[in-house]
C-alpha cells in the first residue's frame, strides 16, 4: 500500500514537473505583433448589384465648428459617447457598385492629401480585388476635398483613367467658377475651391467631366437626387436593384454622434447651413418613415444602415451586421 502511495507521488510530481515546463514554454513562445489592420473594404448584394464600402480613413471634427447648439450642450453629447475633449473621429467612406454592366465608384476619399489616417481608397479598391482602371464610372455627392480629392494623385494625374466623372450642374457650376473662387472670404473656403479645380482638371481636359442633374438616371439603376445645403449641388444617389434600394447621402451629416441627436447643428464645412437643416430633417424623415436602407460618407465605417425615428425631433443609428459571407 506504502509503495503503491509513493508510486503515485512520484507520477504527480512528474506530470506537475511536466505541466510546469509547458506553461514555460507556452509563455516564452512570444509572437512578433503584426501591427496592421484588416483591409477596409465590406461587400454586401442589394438585389444584382455587388456593393463594396471602401474606408478612406478618419479625421477629426472639433466641436467649435459646429453651431445652433452651446459649447456644454456638445459636451454632453460627446460624453454620452464616451468621448472626452472636444474632438469627434469621424470616418471617410466611399461605394463601389459593381451593377454587371458599370463599375461605378461613388466619391473618392481625399486622395493624395498628407496624413496616415486618409488616402486609402485606392489600396482597398485593390485589396476588394479591382483596379484602378477598371472603374468606368465616377460619381460625385459634391466636390469637398475628401470626395473630391481622391480623382488624382499628388502630380494631379488621373487614378482612374479609363472612368468618366459625373457631377451635379449646380455643384461644377459653384466650384470651377472663377468669379465665386475670388469671392471666398476664408481661407478653408479658398482651399476648397483650389482642391475642386485641381482634382478635376485632368478630366476637364481630356474630354471625361460629365453633368447631371436633379432626378437624372445616370447609370443604369442609380439616379441622383439634389439634397442642396451642405454644397449648392449637394447630391444623393439612389441605387436600385430588383427590389431593393440603398440611398448613398454623402455628406448629409458630419458627425453621427452630434447631428442625430441634434439634426438641427451645422457646421462651418456648410455652404447654405439653415438649408443644410432643412434637408437633413427631410432626409431624416423620409428614411424612417420608409426603413431606407441608407450610406454616409461620414458615418461609422462601413456606413450602412438605417435611421430610426425617436418621436421627439431626435433620430438614431442603427448599423446593419457585417455578416461574412
Amino acid at each position: 500500500m506504502v509503495f503503491t502511495v509513493n508510486r503515485f507521488l512520484r507520477g504527480l510530481m512528474v506530470g506537475l514537473a511536466v505541466l510546469a515546463a509547458g506553461f514555460v514554454s507556452t509563455a516564452m513562445a512570444e509572437a512578433p505583433m503584426a501591427k496592421k489592420q484588416v483591409p477596409g473594404y465590406y461587400r454586401m448584394m442589394l438585389g444584382q448589384f455587388e456593393v463594396t464600402a471602401l474606408f478612406d480613413g478618419a479625421h477629426d471634427v472639433d466641436i467649435g465648428l459646429m453651431s445652433n447648439a452651446t459649447l456644454p450642450e456638445l459636451q454632453q453629447l460627446l460624453a454620452q459617447h464616451g468621448i472626452e475633449g472636444s474632438k469627434v473621429k469621424t470616418a471617410v467612406n466611399a461605394y463601389l457598385i459593381n451593377t454587371g454592366k458599370n463599375l461605378v465608384l461613388i466619391d473618392t476619399g481625399i486622395g493624395g492629401v498628407p496624413g496616415p489616417q486618409r488616402g486609402k481608397v485606392i489600396d482597398n479598391l485593390r485589396a476588394a480585388g479591382y483596379e484602378p482602371e477598371q472603374v468606368d464610372t465616377v460619381l460625385l455627392t459634391h466636390m469637398h476635398r475628401d470626395h473630391v480629392g481622391g480623382l488624382v494623385d499628388t502630380d494631379g494625374r488621373m487614378l482612374f483613367p479609363n472612368a468618366r466623372v459625373w457631377a451635379n450642374r449646380l455643384e461644377s457650376d459653384f466650384w470651377l467658377s472663377e468669379k465665386q473662387a475670388g469671392e471666398a472670404k476664408t481661407d478653408m473656403l479658398k482651399s476648397a475651391f483650389k482642391i475642386a479645380q485641381f482634382s478635376t482638371a485632368p478630366y476637364r481636359a481630356a474630354g471625361k467631366w460629365h453633368l447631371f442633374q436633379h432626378k437624372d438616371e445616370v447609370v443604369p439603376g442609380i439616379t441622383a437626387v439634389l439634397i442642396a445645403g451642405h454644397t449648392p449641388g449637394h447630391t444623393l444617389f439612389r441605387v436600385k436593384s430588383d427590389d431593393q434600394r440603398l440611398f448613398v447621402w454623402g455628406d448629409l451629416i458630419n458627425s453621427q454622434v452630434v447631428q442625430f441627436a441634434r439634426p438641427d447643428v451645422s457646421l462651418v464645412f456648410d455652404v447654405n447651413p439653415e438649408q443644410s437643416v432643412v434637408t437633413r430633417y427631410k432626409v431624416f424623415n423620409l428614411a424612417a418613415k420608409h426603413k431606407w436602407l441608407v450610406a454616409g460618407a461620414h458615418l461609422p465605417y462601413p456606413g450602412i444602415g438605417h435611421v430610426r425615428s425617436n418621436g421627439d425631433g431626435t433620430y438614431a443609428w442603427l448599423p446593419i451586421p457585417l455578416i461574412p459571407e
